[in-house]
């Protein structure tokens, strides 16, 4: 399959809202829900189904909000952790959350905001867990990571878990494939519409990638 760019992928993106009337919305709810499904088939064989959800406060983030609302919605002991301050959010992002924090009251969770102070927390939290979900970083991210994800993404790496990646591990230049200081080492990647040029070479972190159809036309993807 084709590899895209980011910049490319973001402008397509835009072509299909403006052009095509298929707005953020959809967009997000396919993209989440693309990672909801990848999530239950690698928890498929784990007797214990327990999900830890990072999310950061961008679109990656909103994705991740929407896949634990499904996962949520279909029984799954989700943890969901926002690598932020909820004033941060913006847009879909933020209408998502709130959507996630809906579910995750009527089960009598919170969305916790992770920061430097309790990462001891995360890291206990971790022990228990099946699967990690990274939704911290996109395909924007050009500089290099710094606190607190830089110590999320060592804890994550340290626990040995399987670790689903949202469109591209956090802390990897889904451009040009650097490592930018340290990066999520993913099992599996799900990644929106066309695997990233960054991703080539880069197995060691995407793990096995995945290609979601989230409604990008073809037309727009083949042009």
């Amino acid at each position: 399959m084709e590899y895209i760019t980011p910049e490319k992928m973001r402008e397509i993106d835009r072509r299909t809202q403006k052009e095509f009337g298929i707005p953020a919305t959809i967009l997000m709810e396919n993209a989440g829900r693309a990672v909801f499904q990848n999530a239950m088939e690698m928890l498929s064989e784990k007797q214990e189904k327990k999900i830890i959800v990072v999310c950061g406060r961008g679109n990656n983030g909103g994705d991740g909000f929407v896949a634990a609302r499904h996962l949520m919605n279909n029984g799954i002991d989700v943890s969901i952790f926002l690598v932020a301050d909820v004033k941060e959010l913006r847009g879909e992002a933020e209408a998502n959350y709130h959507r996630a924090e809906k579910v995750a009251q009527t089960m009598g969770k919170v969305i916790e905001v992770l920061n430097e102070e309790n990462l001891s927390s995360f890291e206990d939290e971790l022990e228990g867990t099946s699967l990690i979900i990274d939704g911290m970083f996109g395909t924007g991210l050009a500089r290099k990571v710094g606190e607190p994800e830089k110590s999320i993404i060592q804890l994550i790496n340290d626990s040995e878990k399987p670790v689903l990646a949202v469109d591209v591990p956090s802390g990897l230049d889904a451009a040009n494939g650097n490592v930018l200081g340290v990066c999520v080492k993913a099992t599996r990647t799900v990644t929106f519409a066309r695997p990233k040029t960054g991703f080539t070479g880069n197995e060691n972190y995407t793990g096995e990638t995945i290609t979601a159809d989230i409604s990008i036309p073809r037309a727009l993807l083949n042009s």
